[in-house]
C-alpha cells in the first residue's frame, strides 16, 4: 500500500490509502435480529459485527450489511415495508442450484427458474429468489468474474 500526501477531504490522518474501493450492499430489514440469524442459516453467511439494529455479514468474502427500518429516516424502508424493490443483489456462486434451493428450503420465495442463458463468454447459469425481506436475489455462476475473452 503506498500513501500519498495529505488530502484535506479525507476524515482524518495526514496520508490517504491507495487501495482500492469496496463495493458493497446495505439492506434495509424490518427485524436485524431475525435477518441475521436468515442469512447466516439460508445463505451461510457469517457475522463479522453486530451493533443492534445494524449488523455487518459476508458471504464468501462479500460484505453486505443489514439495517433495521428507522422510522425517523422515512427515505430509507424495507422492500415489504415499500411494497416494491428496486435493487437485485448478484451473487456468483459455483453451484447456484444448491445455493437457491437452499434460501428457497428456509423460507425465501423462488424467483426466476434456473437456466443456461447463452453469452458471449459462453454459458452462463443463473436463477433467482427473494429473500423474507423483500429482497430480490439472483445467483449464477461465476463466468461473469472472467475476463471478457476478445
Amino acid at each position: 500500500m503506498t500513501e500519498e500526501p495529505k488530502d484535506r477531504s479525507a476524515p482524518s490522518g495526514d496520508t490517504v490509502s491507495t487501495s482500492p474501493p469496496v463495493i458493497s450492499v446495505m439492506l434495509i430489514v424490518p427485524d436485524a435480529d431475525a435477518a441475521v440469524a436468515w442469512y447466516k442459516t439460508a445463505l451461510g453467511a457469517t457475522e463479522l459485527w453486530n451493533l443492534g439494529g445494524v449488523a455487518g455479514l459476508e458471504i464468501s468474502g462479500g460484505p453486505f450489511f443489514l439495517h433495521e427500518v428507522n422510522p425517523k429516516n422515512p427515505t430509507e424502508t424495507s422492500p415489504d415495508h415499500a411494497g416494491v424493490t428496486s435493487t437485485r443483489i448478484e451473487v456468483f456462486a459455483e453451484d447456484p442450484d444448491t445455493f437457491i434451493e437452499r434460501a428457497v428450503g428456509a423460507g425465501a420465495t423462488a424467483g426466476a427458474e434456473i437456466e443456461d442463458h447463452r453469452v458471449p463468454w459462453g454459458t452462463h447459469r443463473q436463477g433467482g429468489f427473494t429473500d423474507p425481506f423483500g429482497h430480490n436475489w439472483s445467483v449464477g455462476d461465476k463466468s461473469p468474474l472472467r475476463p471478457f475473452p476478445g
